[in-house]
């Protein structure tokens, strides 16, 4: 089991973040290991959870998927069972890209993506709105994204 990152395992993290498809042979050459050394690494960040898989970064401008909407949700009660019950479905709603439980006046931040107004009318109308629980639901678009990241690069040299 990993106990702690050290700075090679945290200069390994920062590669893969930075190309989460480079060659094993070329992440050792880039961080200064082995090549059996650094795939032993990766796979002990792997089975700790640390790396939690790979992914490819999709545009979804170029999918026909320009509206990003921030939705704000609160619920009409926060016990563990109506949590559980809104979690549980709010996984199942498949234009939902994002669900954070927060602390604050709102219960849930979504990140949603939408071809359109119509579109996120049909999103609200057959998915959002019919959620468990829901008291309160407040709509943000997004004119644009700024910044974008899986982890801050400061996290892995701190």
């Amino acid at each position: 089991m990993l106990t702690a990152l050290d700075p090679l395992d945290r200069k390994i993290l920062s590669e893969l973040i930075r190309d989460a498809r480079i060659s094993q042979l070329a992440l050792a050459e880039r961080v200064g290991l082995s090549a059996t050394s650094c795939a032993r690494r990766v796979l002990q960040m792997e089975k700790a959870g640390v790396i939690k898989g790979y992914s490819a970064e999709i545009d979804a401008n170029s999918l026909g998927f320009p509206l990003t909407v921030i939705v704000h949700i609160t619920l009409d009660r926060q016990s563990e069972d109506a949590l559980r019950v809104f979690e549980a479905e709010i996984q199942k709603c498949p234009d939902v890209v994002a669900c954070h439980l927060m602390s604050g006046t709102d219960d849930y931040r979504l990140s949603v993506l939408a071809r359109d107004m119509e579109d996120y009318e049909r999103i609200h109308k057959q998915h959002l709105s019919r959620l468990p629980g829901v008291a309160r639901l407040q709509s943000s678009f997004a004119m644009r994204t700024v910044v974008r990241r899986s982890i801050s690069p400061a996290a892995l040299h701190g």
